[in-house]
């Protein structure tokens, strides 16, 4: 059976070389038992590459199953695929047979694969490489004999890389890869394919036929379809329904196309090209509580060596950057609370009188002294501590957002968010 003989059997239309390249895949590792992963975006006919692999195979008379795995709840989706006992999760009221058991000796099309949990994906491995698996809440181990014919509509390198999706499974599943054009690649075939839908919907509503001018099938051809050959075929099925005059434009035929400039939204724009990824929420919360940490310990050591030393050139050379840094904190502060009566702000640091000192250095009455401080309890709320640093962040900078922002290690949106959630305006 060469490619034309499939198409004809299987309903495909178009005349692209990287079509008629996926169908030859297709045609040549259907004997085998070797394992496919299909790849393509959403709509672009993927599902219809694993119909022909089965039926070309030597199992087209034993079962096929196809499975959405991104719409399968991840609760459930173990049961689903391997089956589970009596009893064996909430709900469970009778033994139940799982995909793998009922398409044994046939083809399992795992479509979306890439939305599997991790978990399902070590189990799905293991039945790859020893066809064996074992029942929700059982022990023994089972066997099957299934083809496994996986498809995905995401880039799985960027999966394995991120830890999304185990790398073996990947490399396992991606025995003999199948790349499934989108219809923008394929643009001698929109004209094609879109006759064709034409005709089955006006035989099927029987309406009028519809022909396009030629500005309309050069829009066509244009056009960026998001939604490949489904998005095509819901247009064509629009226009034999509502379109009252069978000789279409390109201005009738806009009213049926979405905007392109509002389908890639939302879209990320980053501000220069070593732009961090954006911190979590749960990112900054550490990032507040490590600087704060910082700060409190630098601060100690500070105030010990001024107790222990008094003031001398040597405590200011040492924590000299510590103590502009604390200045320059300050100083909005006190030039805001002073600068109304003419005082200039200056920061003074006391040595400690003889008999602070004298007490530090008996233990004794060091015990008796500390015995006597009151302590000063500190607030430990997160979402406090997080305003503080943001405050201090934005007057900083003097209430630029962009530049608190940078300073916060977060972006600018994220510090926008957090200001209103805050109500920090």
């Amino acid at each position: 059976m060469d490619n034309q003989d499939i198409k004809n059997r299987f309903g495909i239309i178009g005349n692209s070389p990287l079509l008629n390249r996926a169908i030859d895949i297709a045609r040549q590792v259907a004997p085998t038992d070797i394992s496919v992963l299909i790849q393509g975006e959403s709509g672009s006919g993927k599902e219809v590459f694993s119909h022909i692999i089965h039926q070309l195979s030597s199992r087209k008379h034993g079962p096929f199953i196809a499975v959405n795995c991104g719409a399968i709840p991840e609760g459930t989706i173990d049961s689903e695929l391997f089956g589970h006992e009596k009893g064996s999760f909430t709900g469970a009221h009778e033994a139940r047979k799982g995909y793998f058991e009922v398409v044994d000796g046939g083809t399992i099309f795992l479509d979306e694969v890439g939305e599997l949990p991790l978990g399902t994906q070590a189990r799905l491995l293991r039945v790859l490489e020893s066809g064996e698996y074992i029942r929700v809440g059982s022990s023994k181990v089972q066997k099957t004999n299934v083809r496994v014919v996986a498809a995905t509509n995401v880039n799985m390198f960027e999966a394995v890389q991120k830890g999304k999706f185990r790398e073996d499974l990947y490399y396992r599943l991606n025995t003999v890869p199948l790349r499934v054009p989108s219809l923008r690649e394929r643009p001698e075939d929109i004209n094609l394919l879109f006759r064709k839908f034409i005709v089955d919907f006006s035989e099927k509503y029987r309406s009028p036929g519809v022909q396009l001018t030629e500005d309309a099938q050069n829009m066509l051809r244009n056009y960026n379809w998001p939604g490949n050959v489904r998005q095509l075929k819901n247009v064509a099925e629009q226009i034999a329904v509502l379109e009252k005059e069978r000789v279409v434009d390109a201005h009738t035929l806009q009213n049926y196309l979405p905007n392109e400039s509002r389908t890639s939204l939302p879209a990320i724009v980053s501000s220069n090209n070593n732009a961090k990824e954006d911190f979590s929420e749960r990112d900054l919360l550490y990032k507040v509580l490590f600087d704060m940490k910082k700060d409190m310990v630098d601060l100690k050591k500070l105030v010990v060596e001024l107790i222990q030393k008094g003031v001398d050139s040597s405590t200011f050379d040492q924590n000299s950057p510590y103590i502009n840094q604390l200045y320059q904190e300050i100083e909005p502060q006190i030039k805001s609370d002073t600068e109304g009566y003419g005082i200039a702000p200056t920061l003074t640091i006391h040595s400690p009188n003889n008999n602070t000192a004298n007490v530090l250095k008996n233990p004794v009455a060091q015990d008796d002294y500390l015995q006597d401080a009151q302590e000063v309890e500190e607030s430990l709320s997160l979402v406090d501590k997080e305003s503080d640093l943001i405050k201090k962040a934005l007057k900083k900078h003097r209430g630029k957002r962009k530049a608190a922002a940078q300073e916060l290690g977060i972006s600018e949106r994220t510090l926008y968010r957090k200001i209103k959630d805050l109500n920090l305006d």
